[in-house]
């Protein structure tokens, strides 16, 4: 099989009855392109609908709940295919999106993953918090996007329409080689949920791949960035992207993050406990003793991390420092 779109669900009816339609209309005209759901033991009647609505879809069934992280890797060891769209259940596709992600993949060999364009799905002219039209991070592990600086996501007017080398894709819509992929041992399964597409871009640049944003291919993406996060969110991003850091940056990006986080983190927590958010608060604490406790751990999976090349894209200062001075869009924000 040339490409196989994977949805990965855990008890995502809902989703899927309002998000599926559009995937299988703008995925079967293509030749060499297959859907898969790969089911993270859903408890749902997810199953039940797909069978009774989509017989012809494959389904790779999996035994238990193994979350964003294990559920692709174990789903995609069971699918053949020369590359792989990672898709999550809540995002509505359009006519043509699929051509030009391949195209790349096709025509450019050291591209090891591109991401098309993320918009809203409720207010279709904005961009989408998770992905934007392409991700970068800071010097400190903050992730920002073409379209979303922290919490302030602009409107799409086409400025950010142009194809170019980003940090990373988002999971929730990201074409990559599969050869790439299992070379790098896929997913970190540690992580669970969140950062774990950042840290495998970052280690496919690390590895000499190139990242790409091809905002010609556009998708609609439900996501939960407008939401208030929960505690467990904040405490799997924190955990992670200290992780991620201490996997994957150079000595002294490592030595700054270790010296400035603590204290960003920390007055972070701070402002949650202030603003009545006690669990939210904890949750940023507990991250740091879940880093500190994968220490050694840390330590060996660093050792292992291919670096053949320099991480391009990465923003050499805070955007959080320049967001309160004013700078809450990318083209302000990069000036």
């Amino acid at each position: 099989m040339k490409l196989s779109v994977v949805i990965l669900n855990w008890n995502g009816r809902r989703h899927m009855e309002r998000f599926l339609p559009s995937v299988v209309e703008h995925s079967s005209t293509v030749e060499g392109v297959e859907v898969v759901i790969a089911d993270n033991n859903s408890t749902d009647d997810s199953l039940v609908w797909l069978a009774l609505n989509y017989p012809t879809l494959r389904v790779v069934r999996l035994e238990r709940n193994y979350g964003f992280a294990g559920g692709y890797n174990r789903a995609l060891k069971e699918i053949d295919s020369d590359y792989y769209l990672l898709l999550n259940n809540d995002v509505e596709v359009s006519e043509g999106w699929l051509r030009p992600l391949i195209d790349i993949l096709d025509t450019e060999g050291d591209v090891a993953a591109v991401a098309p364009k993320l918009l809203s799905s409720e207010h279709r002219d904005e961009f989408e918090y998770a992905g934007a039209s392409g991700g970068f991070i800071d010097y400190l592990g903050y992730p920002f996007c073409r379209g979303r600086i922290l919490s302030t996501l602009e409107r799409d007017s086409g400025q950010y329409d142009t194809r170019r080398d980003i940090f990373w894709g988002s999971g929730a819509a990201l074409c990559c080689r599969a050869e790439v992929f299992h070379s790098l041992g896929g997913f970190d399964e540690d992580f669970f949920a969140h950062m774990e597409e950042i840290d495998l871009q970052w280690r496919m640049q690390l590895s000499g791949w190139r990242i790409v944003i091809e905002p010609r291919s556009v998708v609609y993406h439900l996501g939960g960035g407008t939401l208030k996060p929960s505690a467990q969110k904040i405490y799997l991003n924190h955990r992670n992207n200290l992780a991620m850091l201490y996997k994957c940056s150079t000595p002294v990006q490592r030595l700054v993050v270790a010296i400035v986080r603590p204290f960003t983190d920390m007055a972070e927590a701070a402002l949650l406990l202030i603003t009545l958010q006690p669990q939210r608060a904890w949750a940023v604490i507990r991250a740091w003793g879940s880093f500190i406790a994968w220490h050694k751990m840390l330590g060996k999976k660093r050792r292992e991390v291919v670096r053949r090349k320099k991480a391009e894209n990465i923003y050499r200062f805070s955007i959080v420092v320049r967001y309160l001075f004013g700078r809450r869009h990318f083209n302000r924000m990069m000036q």
